[in-house]
């Protein structure tokens, strides 16, 4: 991409910093269009609702909408998590999704407390382990809903849920990588 791409950007994230330092009550939709610009598979309408949906955006500066993001994202995991296990007392499932399900529900079971460690990362300015933590949660939403395409014919029912924490993450590395 070109110069002007990469100093607009650099100028986008530094007014995010200023309007995190001063409570811009514009900081959501500065934030998420900061984001949505630096990863094209993030929805700028899908991050202004994810954080609007918590009542602390409200006033957060950014790097309360980071914290607010991966909260987003482990609050979503543990939702993924009680639905698999609904999903798993299914005696209609096919054999196979409960197998790809019982994958899915290891991998979340995982990615929460991953995430839980990534909020005190970031909250410490280990800003490349919270990257780290938050991308392997990225990874069990794509890991889970590929496991469904490993076979022809098999629908995934997580496909909402796996789109949202890919969604929800995907913010939290894009806030990150503004601190980073």
């Amino acid at each position: 991409m070109g110069y002007f791409f990469y100093l607009t950007l650099s100028f986008l994230y530094f007014l995010l910093f200023i309007n995190g330092a001063i409570g811009d009550p514009l900081t959501i939709g500065s934030t998420c269009k900061a984001a949505s610009q630096s990863d094209s598979k993030l929805s700028y309408d899908f991050c202004v609702a994810a954080l609007k949906s918590d009542p602390k955006s409200r006033t957060a500066d950014l790097k309360g909408l980071g914290i607010i993001s991966i909260e987003l994202s482990i609050s979503n995991a543990t939702n993924v998590v009680s639905n698999i296990a609904k999903l798993l007392k299914d005696k209609s499932i096919d054999p196979f999704a409960k197998t790809v399900l019982e994958d899915c529900l290891d991998l979340y079971s995982d990615a929460i407390p991953t995430l839980k460690e990534a909020v005190g990362k970031f909250n410490s300015k280990d800003y490349y382990q919270a990257n780290v933590d938050v991308s392997s949660a990225m990874d069990a939403s794509s890991t889970c809903e590929d496991g469904f395409k490993e076979r022809k014919g098999v629908v995934s029912p997580l496909t909402k849920e796996n789109h949202d924490i890919f969604q929800l993450t995907a913010i939290s590395l894009a806030i990150i990588e503004m601190f980073h």
